[in-house]
């Protein structure tokens, strides 16, 4: 009898270039789990169908990077928004234009299509959260609460809520009907990120950058559990279809949790880095992940993934109407979405409206139609996807055949689905890109002309230090091998002198830490910076950042040069940090600053008036020579550019 094929759990699909430059957003179908949307730096948004090679469409249009894409439901329909503010959609089965939304005053970071009308909410970093009338091409409302950052939007299951979660820790429900805010979900101690909400019950999940997951009863406004302890920021989160578990995708693994009581189910490792979005079809999961280029997609069985599916249901349970039950046995029930039954009560779809009603005869509509295109690269796919046949049955298919999975031992197979395809510099819409024949990860970020090479954070190397300054110069015409001996006897030299570079660090860290311990936060910040070393002054803003109450006016004075320097640092993770505590600053204190300069000069002598006065002056003008440095990088590509345009925003009244 021949032996069983024992397949993975977890495999990488595909690996493709997706865009001549940086990938920036991108989005899965999740009807279908086989459409990709990617959005780039190149200022297009580029449809794929999973497991493909070639890119099925490119849409033109916006003259900034895309930094936030979705799909409708049909998948039939995409919305994509830019670094200027402005939302463009696309009808991709016309292939053309369809409506151009402007309003916002900065980067569109969310958006999300209504279940059931014409409708689109986009959140932005302006802090402002707008729903727009795609029939009608106007803003229906504007609603205003939070105080940073809109990351995530997600209509409920009947359309009747928004839910919407923010840079300001928060989480908030806002009532469609009402045109007001229901309720606001504190707790979170980080940015939230995503926020999903649960398929049938009246039950929604926040993730967060402090690495926790929490859960919402949505008729009570109350926490009903909190999952902590995850391997890293949480963003992306998706609930099964029946609603018997949640999907958090983690650094290179898929986790399976539960609520009420919280715990994990499983966890499998799929080394996927950070995973951008999650759809299921088929008892598959599918993830996709990109790297600056480069986009990847995995698969995940989860019929071999523990769920809670199969536990068997209490018999009073059984007893009760099924649309009575809850998704977890044992807990307390809660009310079900009431989803319109009948095509009387929803709005009419775009596609079934009139030509004149799709397209107004407006100058402002024919100049968009010029300047946006829809180049369709692959017309067979393109046919089979978005212009099947039969109305009715769209392609990809709503059954369409799960992905086969490779088999354990079948090392060569899965060294060739890392590979990108080598047809990818032909069938890309941008010409003259040249993909490398080799490993498809890519080793350099691009950067405008002008702009120092950023280090990655997440690299596998010594911040600060440069490992071949410690190891022999390599000759390439010798290839003698070196025996044992020779080869220790190297190791030892470079060992010696990372040691003493390494002892210098850890002893600075030391004399900093035994004055911090004292309590005096100022203090051991000037001994920080008399070090003159920026790596001290990165890991110990790293902790003051955590703690916003620990910044005082004159620690702000002695940080702020410290400030300018790491933003103009190579290494990412510097000028994040800075980036971070300029935020703070400016938050906190800028208000202070501008109002003690504009305040009249007061009568008789107040010294501690005069020495916060000169405190404010003093911070005042480090801000403006900052200001500059801000404005020059605001313009770059990808997080940087976000992260210097919000704080460009900030420094607005300093002007």
């Amino acid at each position: 009898m021949a032996t069983p094929v024992v397949t993975k759990t977890a495999w990488k699909l595909q690996e493709i270039v997706a865009h001549a430059s940086n990938v920036s957003s991108l989005v899965l179908g999740k009807a279908s789990g086989r459409l990709l949307a990617t959005g780039g730096d190149d200022c297009r948004v580029n449809l794929w169908s999973i497991n493909k090679p070639n890119c099925i469409m490119s849409l033109t249009g916006h003259t900034s990077p895309v930094e936030s894409v979705r799909l409708n439901t049909p998948e039939e329909l995409i919305v994509a928004g830019s670094q200027s503010g402005s939302i463009r959609v696309w009808d991709l089965e016309a292939a053309k234009i369809l409506r151009t939304l402007m309003g916002h005053k900065a980067n569109i970071c969310s958006l999300d299509f209504h279940p059931y009308g014409e409708f689109v909410a986009s959140g932005s970093q302006d802090t402002n959260i707008k729903l727009w009338d795609i029939r009608r091409k106007g803003c229906v409302f504007r609603y205003r609460g939070h105080s940073q950052a809109v990351r995530c939007l997600r209509f409920s299951p009947d359309g009747k809520w928004l839910a919407s979660a923010a840079d300001d820790h928060t989480v908030k429900l806002w009532d469609l009907t009402a045109g007001k805010m229901m309720s606001e979900f504190p707790g979170h101690t980080g940015p939230v990120n995503v926020v999903e909400f649960h398929p049938n019950e009246y039950l929604l999940a926040s993730g967060s950058s402090d690495r926790t997951i929490r859960f919402w009863d949505l008729e009570k406004f109350q926490v009903v559990s909190c999952i902590e302890g995850e391997p890293g920021p949480v963003r992306s989160v998706l609930f099964n279809p029946d609603g018997c578990c949640l999907y958090s995708g983690c650094q290179d693994s898929l986790r399976v949790y539960g609520w009420e009581p919280e715990r994990c189910f499983d966890v499998v490792l799929v080394n996927w880095g950070k995973v951008a979005d999650l759809a299921i079809c088929n008892d598959q999961l599918i993830g996709v992940a990109f790297s600056q280029s480069n986009v990847s997609s995995y698969v995940v069985d989860l019929t071999r993934v523990t769920r809670t599916g199969t536990v068997t249901q209490d018999p009073v349970q059984a007893s009760q109407p099924l649309t009575q039950q809850t998704s977890n046995p044992g807990v307390s029930l809660r009310r079900i979405y009431e989803r319109p039954s009948t095509t009387c009560n929803k709005p009419q779809r775009v596609k079934h409206n009139s030509e004149s009603e799709r397209r107004s005869p407006s100058s402002e509509d024919d100049r968009d139609e010029r300047e946006s295109r829809a180049e369709i690269q692959n017309a067979e796919d393109y046919n089979e996807i978005f212009q099947p046949k039969n109305s009715i049955s769209r392609t990809p298919p709503r059954r369409s055949e799960p992905f086969p999975a490779p088999p354990e031992d079948d090392i060569a197979t899965a060294k060739e689905a890392s590979k990108p395809s080598p047809a990818m510099d032909v069938q890309l819409p941008v010409p003259n890109l040249e993909v490398p024949a080799r490993s498809p990860v890519l080793t350099a970020t691009p950067t405008p002309k002008g702009e120092p090479a950023i280090i990655p954070a997440t690299r596998n190397e010594p911040i600060g230090l440069k490992a071949s300054d410690f190891l022999p110069a390599v000759k390439v015409p010798q290839q003698a091998e070196l025996v044992d001996e020779d080869a220790m006897s190297q190791i030892r030299k470079g060992h010696d002198t990372m040691c003493v570079v390494l002892t210098s660090r850890h002893k600075n860290l030391d004399t900093v830490r035994a004055v911090w311990t004292t309590g005096d936060i100022k203090t051991s910040v000037d001994s920080a910076v008399a070090i003159n070393d920026l790596s001290v002054v990165v890991d110990l803003l790293n902790i003051v950042n955590q703690k916003a109450s620990l910044w005082k006016l004159d620690l702000c004075t002695t940080v702020l040069p410290q400030i300018e320097k790491l933003l103009q640092s190579k290494y990412e993770s510097y000028v994040q940090t800075g980036c971070t505590s300029l935020k703070l600053i400016l938050q906190r204190f800028l208000p202070l600053i501008t109002d003690m300069l504009a305040a009249p000069p007061s009568v008789g002598v107040d010294i501690s008036r005069e020495e916060r006065l000169h405190k404010c002056r003093l911070c005042f003008k480090q801000l403006k020579s900052i200001s500059g440095l801000v404005k020059s990088k605001s313009g770059l590509s990808g997080r940087h550019g976000s992260a210097f345009r919000e704080l460009h925003l900030l420094m607005a009244s300093l002007d």
